[in-house]
């Protein structure tokens, strides 16, 4: 028997992986093109839509194109593109490939399409340990669930195919979901399937046993009796492996009973149903394989670019099936799972594992340091008083559970002398979460590679959520990053704890100052928020907004140009409250006595610099007509001084050449400060500008600060106390400087002399011969 001969590789899908490679180089290389192609960019790519060309362009112009769409200026911004590797480029491939296969003869197409859809729901049923499947493949992560409904609806309602919603008038159907289920998931349901709300009953979760994201099972079975009791048909529950926030499990064992009971569909969804894929799973999780139906996204959990989600089911009937949508007898729809089929094929069943594995150990990581950190509050399952074997499994789905949410609570670390900042004053709650959204932000921002949000929780309000299952395939993470988002938490609690204590302090500082308004903004999470008003109370409210809104904008930037850790704001971009100053996160060491008084001095400072400059057209004003006046005086004296024959030409040349008049010149200087005409004599006098430097008024520092010391610290305070040998040296530097200060002022006190003593020596001629000069400063001795 002859062999057959061995097929060459197909030229076109060589080519094809070879364009996919060369396009995934020119997009991800982030070099741009020539200087000429730069300037033809700016001119082109950003005035789209425009003009087709006729003529066409190449491959690599048009992936140019796309790069730049892709980038556009964000490149000096420090964008992150999200990291594809092999498996994605696998992915990508699955995509050309489905349009490429799709061309074929309708009867290869049909094989092939068939084969590639039955190995990969083989793969999954036998990676998620669900027996006997079938599986639908959907760009949607919720459309499966939509089918699933019209397949239960087609099997207990025989007539619905063909009657439509009149089929359901004689049972209306119910779909029971958790309260904790993602938002906007039952509404979805009945607007596709027509149903109206009252269809849908959202089933409350634990409020006095369990964990408060888990549904309440006791209640469910009441709810179900009462609508069978009132004529109505429960059609289907969805249960969660895995809330969308917390990632709790529902029990789902628990809840599988009660379906058999009442003849219902069980449909399981949650990002815990990858743990099933492990050689060691939770109890609670390993029911889900007991289901009627679950939905998987291997896209994010593999980290998989643009793979389909897919929907495991048990049913007998592919009539119904096909009925539902859950079934296609197009080919081409069945090349959807032809990018997951290339992925799972390069990944093999140890890659799939592993990634799963090391999300898993990177949660397990991050939840036992969480646990050794004061004000951290990890948990709130063992806060009601349940029995002893329920408190050990529910600390058995916290350990496996792939999902960790963490809340900065300050009831966790030692109170202050002044007693526990839990429950001391009103809002509490909104503060901690306006303090956690802050917590958040901020390890997002400065480390990126953790994956860490914010999420919002009913009961335990806005939390930090780390769900690597999600992120960590895509982003890379691995362990040193968990290492320094837990290194970056331990920095910022210290900064939160003594910020929410000296919290108060700022209020009741900025109360006692009668310029300072304090402004309750419990969603800002900083000191707080102050506002300087202005004194003037003869102005309309329109134009005392105006001055109120110009001294607050320059305080601030004041402010922000001080030397000093805190971050001076003007708010968020939608706050409420406008014309403030929001103060940030404070230091262990910040002196908020000092503070308080610096923003009322520079506040003090520019309203009376505003009130200057406002009344500065009508002091000008004065000043010239007086200067007018003046001059006008000055000309009439000269007359009568040089009498009226000098006013005329000719004569005045004579008189002026046998008799020289010495005119004297009065100069005058306009005082914008005082809005007054002044003399210039002492403008050119030594004795004046002696005088006017010694003025008393000139301001002088009050405080002592050590070198590089920053503003509103208290030395010595907080993690940055001087040592020991720098202590000595700047003590006795400032020492040195003390001396200097007492030496200088008493050799000033010879020079202060009275009054009427310095009116004397202006008289006197300034080129006194020595032996005068030494006479009358013996006189003076």
């Amino acid at each position: 028997m002859e062999k057959p001969p061995v097929k060459m590789m197909d030229p076109t899908l060589a080519e094809m992986g070879n364009h996919l490679s060369d396009a995934m180089k020119i997009l991800e290389s982030g070099k741009l093109e020539t200087e000429q192609g730069q300037e033809g960019r700016k001119m082109s790519w950003k005035e789209i839509p425009g003009p087709l060309q006729g003529d066409g362009q190449d491959v690599v112009s048009i992936l140019q194109l796309v790069q730049n769409l892709m980038h556009g200026d964000d490149e000096e911004q420090g964008h992150r593109m999200q990291f594809v590797g092999e498996q994605g480029h696998m992915a990508l491939l699955g995509h050309s490939l489905a349009a490429y296969i799709s061309v074929l003869e309708r009867e290869r197409l049909r094989k092939l399409t068939t084969r590639i859809l039955s190995d990969t729901t083989l793969w999954l049923c036998r990676l998620f340990r669900y027996e006997n499947g079938s599986a639908y493949f959907h760009e949607d992560d919720r459309e499966g669930l939509l089918k699933v409904c019209r397949l239960v609806m087609n099997t207990h309602y025989e007539d619905f195919t063909t009657e439509g919603f009149t089929a359901l008038s004689s049972k209306h159907p119910v779909i029971y979901q958790s309260a904790a289920c993602r938002p906007g998931l039952g509404q979805h349901l009945c607007s596709q399937l027509g149903l109206p709300l009252s269809c849908l009953c959202v089933v409350p979760c634990n409020t006095m046993f369990g964990s408060l994201h888990q549904m309440d099972v006791a209640l469910l079975d009441k709810l179900v009796k009462d609508d069978r009791d009132s004529g109505k048909l429960p059609l289907l529950l969805i249960a969660n492996a895995g809330t969308p926030g917390a990632g709790h499990t529902d029990k789902l064992s628990r809840l599988k009973e009660l379906c058999v009971q009442y003849n219902m569909w069980l449909h399981v969804e949650g990002v815990n149903l990858a743990t099933l894929v492990l050689g060691q799973v939770s109890s609670t999780v390993t029911a889900a394989t007991k289901c009627d139906s679950m939905t998987l996204t291997p896209g994010p959990w593999l980290g998989l670019p643009a793979v389909p989600a897919v929907t495991l089911y048990r049913h007998e009937d592919p009539a119904l099936s096909l009925a539902a949508g859950l079934t296609s007898s197009q080919p081409v729809e069945k090349l959807r799972a032809l990018p997951l089929w290339l992925s799972l094929q390069y990944l093999g069943h140890d890659g799939i594992v592993e990634r799963i594995k090391h999300a898993s150990q990177l949660s397990q990581q991050l939840l036992e340091h969480l646990k050794t950190l004061a004000s951290i509050k990890t948990s709130d399952i063992l806060d009601s008083e349940v029995s002893l074997l329920e408190a050990l499994r529910m600390v058995e789905d916290e350990l496996n559970s792939p999902v960790v949410v963490f809340r900065f609570s300050h009831e966790n670390s030692a109170p202050s002398s002044g007693g526990s900042v839990e429950g001391s004053y009103a809002g509490e709650r909104d503060i901690l979460d306006a303090f956690n959204r802050w917590l958040g932000d901020q390890l997002a921002e400065q480390v990126p590679l953790s994956g860490v949000d914010v999420v919002e929780l009913e009961d335990e309000g806005t939390c930090v959520r780390f769900s690597p299952l999600m992120t960590a395939a895509a982003l890379g993470t691995q362990e040193n990053d968990v290492a320094a988002l837990v290194e970056k938490l331990a920095e910022m609690i210290p900064l939160l704890c003594c910020t929410l204590r000296l919290r108060q302090d700022f209020r009741d500082e900025v109360l006692q100052q009668a310029s300072l308004s304090y402004i309750e903004d419990l969603n800002w999470p900083g000191l707080g928020v102050v506002r300087f008003e202005p004194r003037t109370t003869d102005l309309d409210e329109d134009k005392r907004q105006d001055r109120v809104e110009k001294i607050n904008s320059d305080l601030l930037k004041k402010l922000m140009e001080l030397d000093t850790d805190l971050n001076f704001s003007g708010g968020p971009e939608f706050s409420e409250e406008k014309n403030c100053i929001f103060i940030g996160i404070a230091t262990e060491d910040l002196d908020v006595a000092e503070l308080v008084e610096t923003i009322m001095s520079l506040g003090r400072d520019i309203e009376e610099s505003g009130k200057l400059f406002e009344n500065m057209t009508e002091v000008v004003r004065k000043g010239i007509q007086e200067a007018e006046l003046q001059l006008q005086k000055a000309n009439e004296e000269k007359l009568m001084e040089e009498g009226v024959l000098r006013q005329i030409p000719l004569v005045s040349s004579v008189l002026n050449w046998f008799s020289p008049v010495q005119a004297s010149v009065k100069g005058r200087t306009f005082n914008l400060a005082e809005g007054c005409l002044d003399s210039t004599e002492p403008v050119y006098s030594i004795k004046a500008q002696m005088r006017k430097e010694d003025s008393p008024d000139s301001p002088k520092a009050n405080t002592r600060r050590f070198p590089g010391q920053k503003l509103f610290r208290r030395p010595g305070a907080g993690s940055d106390s001087i040592s020991e040998t720098s202590s000595v040296s700047q003590l006795e530097e400032s020492f040195r400087e003390t001396l200097h200060s007492q030496a200088a002022d008493e050799a000033e006190v010879p020079q202060e002399r009275p009054a009427h003593i310095l009116e004397e020596t202006a008289i006197a001629d300034q080129r006194v011969p020595e032996g005068q000069e030494a006479e009358s400063v013996e006189t003076i001795r």
